[in-house]
């Protein structure tokens, strides 16, 4: 078989566009979902944590067992199980179900993730060539951001929230067939050593710790919370035990030693959590609070979208001329003024809502899409040597766990929106945290970020060394 490097590329990006289309699809149909299934967002919330719970805890695995069986193979398992279980989503009678498909979804893309990346490396094997796919694999990847909103918003309201699901199968079914005649086999590493007591330790501790900030939230009382929290304390205790065994862990202890590797990590985090714990109350501030459909509250997202992804290239070249450290403190900066720009919000009806929310959109947007590409950078470089793939799955992984806990903190603060001027307050409120937290991030990458100054520095160290010895 002959390998079409542009035919694989764009195969590759479809099966990308459908995973993060699905994180931002959702996010529209929330209320509706709710009215359908009879819950409130408070429970929906999972229907949104599922896919991001099971995607982080699972990110790592997913690439160790495509190295395992085959990246082609791994690749195709990823469509089959995103394509089922989109339609068990479609077909969901309640929560449960829906819940449950939801994360099968997230199996399905936890292994579409890291094993497109390697196929799209195997088809350009060359450093430059591999660059430029890489970076037009993460260009249409980035425009499922916005097309999720407005997609999902307009689909919503024309067919229902079910049709947001009936849009996988299609596609998934042509880019299956496609790869398996277009993209070669690829060789399978059977040395490669899976490690299935981390992986579920690593899910049971997140989704716990998950359920216990959404339990809390919704005043479920201290037993439940409590022993929510314990089962997380003693699974993510058990993981640590555990990784510290395994010949091949799930997440390596030794890479997270490193003070600069783990606080990008922390960082990735911490973006996530806040942009998507704002995003998620603010669609449902526009539908549930404005009384807007969900075509024109999607329409009305695209300011926090288009930011983050026009900033992106530039954000790249700043990074490579100054480092990560400006790029990144520019963008918390803009991000903390955005987010404290949720105080001007209102309930008031007979005050335009959307002017007063206009410029924390566009300043958490115009944030996010400077700090996303350095922080990555930073943990790339941060990494141990020789381990860049282990760094770029342990970045992805910790900003899906961002995701899941964002939505979660945020939902549970702002409760449903039974009550306007009650969910208005616990939107200001979260605006101030978001805005603290973007400020705490500010201070950590003055301090773990590096600068085009340390990078001059440290290649003139070893001449410093050298002469001194002659």
């Amino acid at each position: 078989m002959t390998t079409r490097p542009k035919l694989v590329l764009l195969l590759m990006c479809a099966g990308m566009f459908l995973v993060l289309l699905d994180v931002s699809v959702i996010n529209v149909a929330i209320p509706a979902i709710a009215a359908g299934l009879s819950t409130d967002t408070g429970g929906v919330g999972w229907v949104v944590d599922a896919y991001a719970v099971v995607l982080a805890a699972l990110l790592l695995s997913g690439g160790v067992l495509g190295d395992r069986i085959g990246h082609r193979r791994a690749v195709l398992a990823g469509l089959l199980v995103f394509g089922a279980a989109s339609v068990a989503c479609a077909l969901a009678p309640g929560l449960g179900v829906l819940v449950a498909a939801r994360a099968g979804q997230g199996v399905g893309a936890a292994l579409l993730l890291p094993c497109s990346v390697a196929v799209i490396t195997g088809a350009y094997p060359g450093r430059a060539e591999q660059a430029r796919a890489l970076g037009i694999w993460a260009g249409v990847s980035s425009l499922a951001l916005p097309a999720g909103p407005l997609l999902g918003g307009a689909l919503v309201q024309a067919f229902g929230w079910q049709s947001i699901f009936w849009i996988n199968p299609p596609i998934v079914v042509a880019v299956g067939l496609a790869t398996l005649f277009a993209v070669p086999a690829g060789r399978a590493d059977r040395r490669r050593r899976l490690d299935p007591a981390g992986a579920v330790l690593a899910a049971v501790a997140l989704a716990t710790l998950v359920y216990a900030v959404i339990a809390a939230g919704r005043g479920a009382g201290w037993p439940p919370v409590a022993g929510a929290a314990a089962v997380a304390v003693c699974a993510g205790a058990g993981l640590v035990a555990v990784e510290r065994r395994v010949a091949a862990p799930t997440l390596p202890l030794d890479a997270l030693r490193g003070k600069a590797f783990t606080g990008a990590n922390l960082l990735a985090l911490t973006m996530n959590l806040a942009t998507n714990g704002t995003l998620f109350v603010v669609t449902l501030y526009l539908q549930s609070v404005r009384g807007l459909p969900p075509a024109t509250a999607g329409l009305l997202l695209v300011p926090i979208f288009v930011p983050l992804v026009a900033l992106s290239p530039l954000a790249g070249r700043l990074t490579a001329r100054y480092g990560p450290r400006r790029p990144m403190l520019a963008g918390a900066l803009l991000a903390a003024a955005g987010s404290a720009a949720l105080l001007a919000t209102t309930a008031d009806p007979h005050r335009d809502g959307y002017l007063a929310l206009l410029p924390a959109l566009l300043g958490v947007g115009t944030g996010v899409g400077l700090f996303t590409a350095p922080v990555v950078a930073a943990a790339l470089r941060a990494a141990p040597p020789g381990r860049a793939g282990l760094a770029n799955g342990v970045v992805n992984t910790a900003r899906q766990a961002g995701t899941a806990l964002g939505i979660a903190v945020f939902g549970a603060v702002a409760g449903d929106a039974i009550s306007p001027y009650r969910f208005v307050a616990g939107l200001h409120r979260l605006g101030l945290a978001a805005a603290l937290l973007w400020l705490v991030a500010a201070v950590v990458t003055l301090r773990v970020a590096p600068s085009a100054g340390d990078r001059a520095r440290a290649r003139r160290a070893p001449e410093r060394v050298t002469v001194g010895e002659r």
